[in-house]
């Protein structure tokens, strides 16, 4: 199904183990830049870098890439976005996917495929991936966040604790997933409607999302539908320390 989409890429200067991050050279080009290509390599109709730095706008500028400065002052970067479809004045029903600006190495199939669930519903006004956990130990891996999904492809909860919890066959020493039902780990893209942005930055922040500190916890806080599609697997971890960036360049270098 072909589906006509937008990306933002919200990209903050400010990392506490990376600072500049987006603007960090990457086989020859600023990290930005890979991302951007991405996107552009998934046919998005259009694609805008959300920024409050202007060290970031100017470089983005160079590069031809269309950027928006954006307010100081956002909790998140679906914030940022939300402010972006407003100073664009984009219609209620369009679809943006939300592109972390450190995922270089995201699959453009991704993009669109998150884009197309979105599309292909209209219970929710946001959409994300999954994909199936093959390692048992990364059920137990706090870092790896876990979905469980109803019938019909809508989440029912996240979690950074092994769900659904697998009583006889993960009681047992040793115990391992019987299999009877997959373990899925959350893919951290989303694609949104504007009319859905509006509302959740109305919304409170909630003491579960507190709690297990994952901000997607708010929307099924707040009563809402979040669409799930599930891909054929985990994509590479994006850029967060030193060696993540050594390991991105290296994948890039043989690619290109």
């Amino acid at each position: 199904m072909s589906v006509r989409f937008k990306v933002v890429i919200p990209a903050r200067y400010g990392s506490t183990r990376l600072p500049g991050k987006p603007l960090l050279n990457i086989a020859g080009k600023p990290m930005i830049a890979h991302v951007c290509e991405r996107a552009q390599e998934a046919d998005a109709d259009e694609i805008i870098v959300a920024t409050d730095d202007e060290r970031i706008f100017q470089a983005v500028t160079d590069l031809g890439i269309k950027v928006v400065m954006t307010r100081a002052d956002h909790q998140s970067g679906t914030e940022r976005i939300a402010e972006v479809a407003r100073l664009c004045g984009w219609a209620g029903d369009e679809i943006i996917v939300n592109l972390q600006g450190d995922e270089p190495l995201i699959p453009p199939a991704y993009i669109r495929d998150v884009a197309a669930a979105l599309a292909g519903q209209k219970q929710a006004g946001i959409a994300t991936l999954a994909a199936k956990i093959t390692d048992p130990e990364e059920i137990f891996n706090p870092n790896a966040v876990k979905v469980v999904l109803n019938h019909a492809g809508y989440a029912l909860y996240f979690s950074r604790a092994p769900i659904p919890w697998e009583r006889d066959a993960f009681t047992r020493s040793g115990g391992s997933p019987s299999g009877k039902l997959p373990h899925l780990r959350h893919i951290g893209m989303y694609a949104y409607t504007v009319d859905f942005l509006n509302r959740y930055c109305l919304w409170d922040a909630s003491t579960l999302e507190s709690v297990e500190s994952l901000e997607q916890l708010r929307i099924l806080w707040h009563g809402e539908a979040i669409r799930v599609e599930i891909v054929d697997k985990t994509p590479a971890a994006g850029v967060d320390t030193q060696e993540d960036l050594l390991r991105v360049e290296q994948v890039l270098r043989l690619n290109h």
